[in-house]
């Protein structure tokens, strides 16, 4: 399996915290780094502390790592022209040797979009920015010239250098709507970023959907990567867990609490023997990658310990 490591870039994450977490994550033998694309917090008490632009960030990931992949997981499609974004992420995978994972999707967020004054569309127009957006993306980085007639974006001869190093580019599509977004991961994506809240049988079905999106447009299913994002609650016994755990709950905003008590937007919990076993169990669903999420910045320990305990034994 691989592990990498997810930071809730909004709550607090300026550069000293930035460049630690980059350092890290490389030292250490996670296989990559992602970082949510928020512009202010939403877990914490205050709006006021540090949320570096993502696609910045990863510059500086890209510059100075060497091993790592990395990307976003994932930028809002509301937030930039894909054209714009397209010129970015080239960039990035040139500066890295072809180490970006573009990770996009619709947006959600409504207090966001009110506080900047950024259009947030009914969902099914951002269905249909997210696709347009995706086929600009691609026509831009597979192409010499690109031109492109959709009902809201156009090119026109448009050219684009330098394109991305890798080819085709990595491009990660996160979500689980059944009808659009796992037809656009058939279409387009290199990896699906599926959702796992649910727990492995809703995955196992949404999974089955994607293979007959497939079979309609002739892909096999096995050239998509599939991934999750997931928090973790870890302890030396399960008292500490248990404390742990509750703890969690104390602290997260209702609209994150789970039904029936378990820890909040977190898969994985107990001794490090019960999550290695959680991991496997994950892995035997055809799951390829698994993002560790951290809500607020972790120190080296919290790293080192996934590092030493379980990132050998799965």
């Amino acid at each position: 399996m691989k592990l990498g490591v997810m930071i809730e870039s909004q709550e607090g994450v300026g550069w000293t915290e930035w460049k630690n977490i980059v350092q890290w994550t490389e030292e250490l033998g996670f296989e990559s780094l992602w970082r949510s694309d928020h512009f202010f917090s939403f877990f914490g008490a205050t709006r006021e502390i540090d949320s570096l632009d993502t696609l910045i960030a990863h510059t500086y990931t890209a510059a100075m790592t060497n091993r790592i992949k990395f990307g976003p997981l994932v930028l809002s499609m509301t937030f930039r022209h894909p054209a714009i974004l397209a010129r970015m992420a080239a960039a990035i995978d040139q500066l890295s040797n072809g180490r970006f994972i573009l990770g996009v999707g619709a947006g959600w967020n409504v207090t966001e979009h009110e506080a900047y004054g950024i259009e947030l569309p009914p969902v099914k127009q951002r269905m249909d920015n997210l696709e347009e957006s995706i086929q600009v993306i691609k026509a831009l980085f597979e192409n010499n010239v690109a031109s492109f007639e959709g009902k809201i974006y156009r090119l026109k001869d448009a050219p684009m250098n330098p394109k991305p190093a890798q080819k085709p580019m990595s491009l990660l599509v996160g979500g689980g709507g059944e009808k659009r977004t796992l037809r656009m991961v058939a279409k387009y994506a290199t990896e699906w970023n599926a959702p796992i809240g649910g727990g492995l049988p809703v995955y196992l079905e949404k999974s089955k959907i994607l293979d007959q999106h497939c079979e309609a447009v002739g892909r096999d299913p096995e050239t998509i990567d599939r991934s999750v994002m997931i928090g973790y609650i870890a302890g030396a016994n399960q008292a500490e867990v248990d404390k742990k755990v509750a703890e969690a709950i104390e602290r997260a905003p209702p609209q994150f609490r789970r039904p029936g008590g378990g820890p909040p937007m977190t898969a994985l919990y107990g001794t490090s023997s019960t999550i290695i076993e959680q991991i496997k169990e994950i892995e035997a669903a055809g799951i390829h990658r698994i993002m560790l999420q951290y809500r607020t910045p972790p120190q080296r320990e919290d790293l080192q310990y996934i590092a030493e305990e379980i990132l050998p034994k799965v």
